[in-house]
């Protein structure tokens, strides 16, 4: 899904996540990280390291604590 959304190939999507150090062109990494960024997923970077943060549950990633609520919640 991620490859559809960011019109790259799925072996160039593979090949960015693999652990081996495949080369991928730069600019499959800008459409990934606009594709990433357009579900809501913001890009952090730091001092103290790099990370993610979702900036809204609307953009269809449901968290963890979500999940739960909803299980939870009486019907």
């Amino acid at each position: 899904m991620l490859a559809e959304k960011a019109l790259v190939a799925l072996t160039a999507l593979k090949r960015l996540e693999s652990e081996r150090g495949l080369g991928v062109h730069e600019g499959t990494i800008d459409q990934v990280r606009r594709a990433l960024e357009a579900a809501g997923i913001l890009f952090i970077e730091s001092g103290q390291g790099r990370g993610v943060m979702f900036l809204n549950e609307t953009s269809g990633i449901e968290t963890r604590q979500a999940r739960v609520r909803r299980v939870r919640s009486p019907t």
